[in-house]
């Protein structure tokens, strides 16, 4: 009886461990597919009729180790440092230079699917000042 205890107590023990978390394969140059801004649909790649045709610029280039090359929808580019969390549920840039608006550098990005080799699923942490205080989510493909 004190060895079926013990058992059961290892098992239960061994079931409580945290499972380590492996780093997202996200190293990869990602492009919008499709962006929106409070829910609305406001860039679909190849739809002329998008009402922010200037997405079709944004690039994340994460292939450079930690440093990030961003470009957002009006196509300025801004280079920093990337990381994830360490439970991979957000993208962190920091230290961007030229700094965006209102920020001291930095952005962050819930992801809200797991990241694959072909999508990206991000959304802003904050609103984005560049699209008028907008909460922004973005479907992004490889290049």
């Amino acid at each position: 009886m004190r060895i079926c205890i013990y058992i059961l107590f290892v098992i239960m023990l061994a079931a409580c461990q945290p499972k380590k978390v492996e780093p997202a394969a996200i190293n990869i140059v990602w492009k919008a597919k499709s962006v929106r801004q409070n829910g609305v649909v406001v860039y679909a790649e190849g739809n002329s009729g998008s009402t922010q045709p200037g997405y079709a610029r944004f690039r994340l280039d994460l292939t450079a180790g930690e440093q990030v090359t961003f470009m957002d929808v009006d196509g300025r580019k801004l280079v920093g440092i990337w990381s994830l969390s360490t439970d991979n549920n957000r993208l962190i840039l920091e230290n961007l230079s030229p700094p965006p608006s209102g920020s001291s550098g930095n952005i962050e990005f819930y992801l809200t699917t797991p990241p694959s080799p072909e999508q990206l699923m991000l959304k802003r942490t904050n609103e984005s000042r560049k699209t008028g205080n907008s909460m922004n989510e973005y479907e992004l493909v490889p290049e």
